[in-house]
C-alpha cells in the first residue's frame, strides 16, 4: 500500500516538498534514485531491492520521481527501449525535509 499525505491549502499551489510525508520505504527508494544519476530500471528496483511497482508508481504520481525512456542500439543493430526511474527536484527536496 502506498501512503502519500498531500495537504492542500485553498488558494495556494501544492508544494510536494513541504507537504509530502514519505514512508521509510519511499525515502529509501528516493535515496537510491538520488545516488543514481542515470536512473534505475524498475526491474532492478523491484527484483533486487524489493520495492513494489505500486509504491514506485506512487512516487511518480506525487512528482517525486519520473520515468525516462530512451532508445538504445544493441548488437546486430537491434534497438531496445530502456525505461529508468529518476528522482525529480521535488524528490530531492522531500529527502532534505
Amino acid at each position: 500500500m502506498v501512503v502519500l499525505v498531500m495537504l492542500r491549502t485553498p488558494g495556494k499551489k501544492l508544494s510536494t516538498s513541504s507537504v509530502c510525508r514519505c514512508s521509510r520505504e519511499q525515502r529509501r527508494a528516493l535515496k537510491m534514485l538520488a545516488d543514481a544519476p542515470t536512473g534505475v530500471s524498475e526491474e532492478v528496483l523491484v527484483v533486487a531491492y524489493g520495492f513494489s511497482a505500486e509504491m514506485l508508481s506512487g512516487l511518480v504520481l506525487a512528482a517525486l520521481a519520473r520515468v525516462v525512456s530512451e532508445t538504445r542500439t544493441v548488437r546486430r543493430g537491434f534497438t531496445i527501449k530502456v525505461e529508468r526511474y529518476r528522482i525529480t527536484d521535488d524528490g530531492r527536496r522531500a529527502l532534505e525535509g
